[in-house]
């Protein structure tokens, strides 16, 4: 006995891209195409009676945001999965859609036979990247994890003394700023690169501040 298909709801603003999903998806074998929407106002109007099972779902939208509209939603039809398509490779935007419970997130430019398979993943409980996507998750990951090792490594002082240096400050700047005197600000620095294991105030600043 076959499996029933996978019934999917589209919201998308672009009228061209809304189409061709559509196409995609009344082709695919195994999925089924619940309704479209061109807002995602109009999808959360209709929440309640919301049936499908997998909502491919836009970011950026006139009116209320994809991202939104999932937070929204969530709350309603918790069981729903939800797949973003943008063409977005922002981690703000990933993990704003993540938090607000989408559980993959494509790019628009994905291919028709990635897109199926991505739809069919999710509905089977995996989360569904592109490569490029996960590759920012990733990065992002590893960049918050390493300011959190290197802040807990400096004392509270130390810390002050580098946000002094990545601020452009002089030593005697510092000094002055924390009523210490520069030759202990000279002390802070040492110890600072030293922990860090580098070689001067941009190596550091770098280290601890991946963003300047």
């Amino acid at each position: 006995m076959a499996s029933a298909p996978v019934r999917i709801v589209i919201v998308e603003d672009d009228d061209e891209l809304r189409e061709l999903l559509r196409r995609r998806i009344e082709r695919a074998d195994g999925l089924q195409l619940v309704r479209t929407y061109a807002s995602g106002d109009a999808f959360l109007e209709h929440i309640e009676e919301l049936t499908a099972q997998v909502v491919l779902m836009d970011i950026n939208m006139p009116g209320k945001s994809g991202i939104d509209c999932v937070r929204e939603a969530k709350v309603v039809k918790p069981e729903v999965q939800y797949l973003m398509l943008t063409i977005f490779e922002n981690p703000a935007y990933i993990f704003q859609a993540l938090c607000a419970g989408a559980t993959g997130y494509l790019l628009k430019s994905t291919t028709t036979e990635e897109l199926l398979e991505a739809i069919h993943d999710i509905h089977k409980g995996g989360s569904p990247m592109n490569s490029a996507i996960a590759r920012l998750v990733v990065s992002s990951f590893q960049q918050e994890t390493r300011q959190q090792i290197n802040d807990e490594l400096l004392t509270d002082r130390e810390k002050g003394v580098l946000d002094g240096l990545a601020s452009g400050l002089q030593y005697k700047e510092i000094a002055a700023k924390a009523g210490i005197s520069t030759e202990t600000v000279r002390v802070h620095v040492r110890r600072i690169y030293s922990k860090l294991q580098v070689n001067g105030r941009m190596e550091a600043v770098r280290k601890v501040y991946p963003g300047r």
